[in-house]
């Protein structure tokens, strides 16, 4: 524990007003964390940054710092009237439930991404909820969260499904209670239209590295229509070069799933597997045998955005709505394009009709 970050949340009065200081020792990722928060700002006076008195601020700030390391917040926990304040509970219990909903993920085989997403949905909302046991928690506690943290900080549509499919979860694996999906305030789908590069655009993309590493990469994502994380759990036997294609396995839904490599892509593969020699990962990273950083690769393509002079915020999933669009556009049929996407049900296919 010496070895991670330090912080602490107190009461200060600032200006005539009541607000949470928020100490820690220099730290760079602490840092950008709280410059994140909505309404945190740096004091002179105080000497350290700063957030309103508010429940759903602090539980921001809490759920923003812990992953860093041990956030102090027990000075939070009783009002200047003595009662207890509109804090998280206590850091024990929290500990405990997220401990147990964590391993009930992992033991039901829930992807890594989804077990963070669900765990850290989880831990937001305990933590609004002050001293609230989960067995006293109801729809009404749910409804308040979204009015009261959600929409007042502007958090997305998906967050607000995740959180609520979270506290869905947890309620019924620990409280054996079932809520009803209609008696929760849901937000209404966003219909909107995925973001796609022209032909042109992506072939200056693929072209603007001369590092056959980052051209490969690229390359093969739009080539095969991969996610990001599809791309980096690649293996060299992924590639089967006698029958020209590539074996995506256990890729989002648990599935398998197969897509064709062109000849073109197929020598740029062998090319690159002379030069670097991959042992575990088609992709690894620094060190032999871990897989290529997630965010290194982001970097890579806005490398090539900036060396192909194209100034759309372009990110990694562009390249894969740009591969089904473009292969909608040639006349491919839906359902083929929907095999090779991975896509459970054809109505998320057919979203690139509506381009």
């Amino acid at each position: 524990m010496s070895n991670r970050l330090q912080v602490s949340l107190s009461r200060q009065q600032r200006q005539g007003q009541t607000v949470v200081a928020i100490r820690f020792s220099r730290h760079a990722e602490a840092n950008r964390a709280v410059r994140s928060l909505a309404g945190c700002k740096w004091s002179k006076t105080l000497q350290s940054w700063y957030i309103p008195d508010e429940q759903q601020s602090i539980a921001a700030a809490i759920q923003a710092l812990s992953p860093l390391g041990f956030v102090d917040y027990r000075s939070l926990r009783l009002s200047d009237q003595g009662q207890p304040a509109a804090t998280p509970a206590n850091e024990a219990q929290i500990t405990q439930h997220l401990t147990a909903f964590r391993q009930f993920l992992t033991s039901r085989r829930y992807s890594a991404n989804t077990v963070k997403t669900y765990t850290d949905a989880l831990s937001v909302f305990i933590r609004f909820m002050a001293n609230k046991a989960p067995a006293q928690w109801g729809l009404p506690d749910i409804q308040h969260f979204n009015n009261e943290y959600i929409l007042k900080n502007g958090h997305s549509v998906s967050y607000q499904n995740q959180m609520v499919n979270a506290i869905k979860l947890f309620l019924r694996v620990t409280e054996n209670r079932h809520i009803k999906i209609e008696d929760i305030h849901r937000p209404r789908p966003e219909h909107r239209l995925p973001n796609v590069l022209s032909k042109e655009e992506v072939k200056a993309i693929l072209q603007a590295h001369s590092n056959i590493k980052h051209k490969t990469m690229l390359s093969l994502i739009y080539a095969c229509g991969l996610r990001c994380g599809e791309l980096l759990s690649l293996t060299p036997k992924s590639v089967d070069s006698h029958r020209n294609l590539l074996l995506i396995k256990n890729a989002k839904g648990k599935k398998d799933r197969i897509a064709p490599l062109s000849e073109k892509m197929i020598a740029l593969l062998r090319d690159y597997y002379i030069a670097y020699k991959p042992k575990h990962y088609l992709f690894e990273g620094q060190q032999p045998g871990t897989t290529y950083d997630s965010r290194s690769l982001q970097q890579v393509l806005k490398q090539a955005l900036a060396k192909a002079g194209i100034q759309k915020p372009a990110t990694l999933h562009w390249l894969r709505h740009s591969y089904a669009t473009h292969l909608l556009e040639a006349g491919t049929n839906l359902r083929y394009i929907q095999e090779i996407l991975g896509h459970k049900s054809p109505k998320t296919t057919q979203i690139y009709t509506r381009m």
